[in-house]
């Protein structure tokens, strides 16, 4: 069988309409001719341009590398940067070995009395150390051999007991009236060895005032002078000013006294430096058979200092 065609019907042609009232009539306009319908056609895919293979291998290069340039050049910038703001013990291959320091451990000040000052605010017009003086004692480097005697009865030392760092009897005699005569409270100590056999000793001596440290160091039978200390250190026969010492090893507000034992010595050299720090005389006595080098004494009386600051 087939499939019967429905007829179709022809659409009459419209009407002619008259132009409405008032209204001028239409123009005539010409047929349009029949378009016939645009197919519908898929939009045209994007084609790359073809690149030689050669040019790609060069442009991946060039890619590469300018990515390099740019890692180093942010990590050379981080690194700068961190090292900068490093302390040198904390740089990588710029150990405390490298430069004769030693590797103490995290210094922390000990907590003050509640509504007590420190040493050195404003409002502290005796510029005292209101925190516990035995805390405020350098602790001794990473693997030292402390020297306990020093520690003393409940971490006090007897005043005949630093006294014997001195090497004349009447010197001890005339330095204990001193000592006395100044209002000493009490000295707190602390000693040890190091592996290549540097023996250092400090004493803390605490007074009842700073005017009373000062007056002890620049009174006429002052313990320090600018060319050599008032009494000799067993060992050191002449000691003269540190030149050496360095600036940026020093605090403002404490005062130092810094001495090395001259050439030609004896068995050992002998380095001392006295700091006057508010209330507080500190002494640190450092020796070494052979020589005793500069690098350890200079970072141990830094530290010391910064713990009296």
């Amino acid at each position: 069988m087939t499939e019967q065609q429905a007829p179709v019907t022809p659409v009459p042609p419209a009407p002619d309409v008259p132009p409405a009232p008032g209204m001028p009539p239409a123009p005539d306009v010409p047929p349009v001719p029949d378009v016939p319908p645009v197919p519908d056609v898929p939009p045209a895919a994007v084609v790359p341009v073809p690149v030689p293979r050669r040019n790609r291998r060069v442009l991946r290069a060039v890619l590469r590398w300018t990515a390099a340039v740019v890692v180093f050049a942010a990590a050379g910038a981080a690194t700068a940067y961190g090292i900068t703001g490093m302390d040198r013990t904390d740089v990588p291959g710029l150990a405390t070995s490298s430069d004769g320091r030693w590797d103490y451990p995290r210094l922390v000040k000990p907590p003050l009395p509640s509504g007590s000052p420190a040493p050195f605010a404003a409002s502290n017009k005796t510029w005292a150390h209101h925190a516990d003086l035995r805390a405020l004692v350098l602790p001794a480097p990473v693997g030292a051999r402390e020297d306990k005697a020093l520690r003393g009865k409940d971490g006090w030392l007897e005043t005949k007991d630093f006294l014997a760092e001195y090497a004349r009897q009447k010197d001890r005699k005339k330095f204990a009236q001193q000592l006395t005569d100044h209002g000493l409270r009490h000295i707190a100590a602390r000693g040890w060895t190091t592996r290549d056999g540097t023996h250092t000793r400090i004493y803390l001596l605490q007074f009842n005032s700073a005017a009373l440290v000062d007056h002890l160091l620049g009174t006429d039978t002052r313990i320090t002078a600018y060319d050599s200390p008032a009494y000799q250190v067993r060992g050191a026969a002449d000691s003269v000013p540190d030149e050496d010492f360095p600036d940026r090893a020093r605090i403002d507000i404490i005062t130092y006294s810094v001495y090395a034992e001259a050439k030609p010595y004896g068995a050992e050299q002998v380095r001392q430096a006295y700091l006057s720090a508010g209330d507080t005389l500190a002494v640190v006595l450092q020796t070494r058979k052979g020589t005793a080098p500069a690098v350890p004494f200079q970072q141990t009386v830094s530290l010391q200092g910064e713990l009296l600051a």
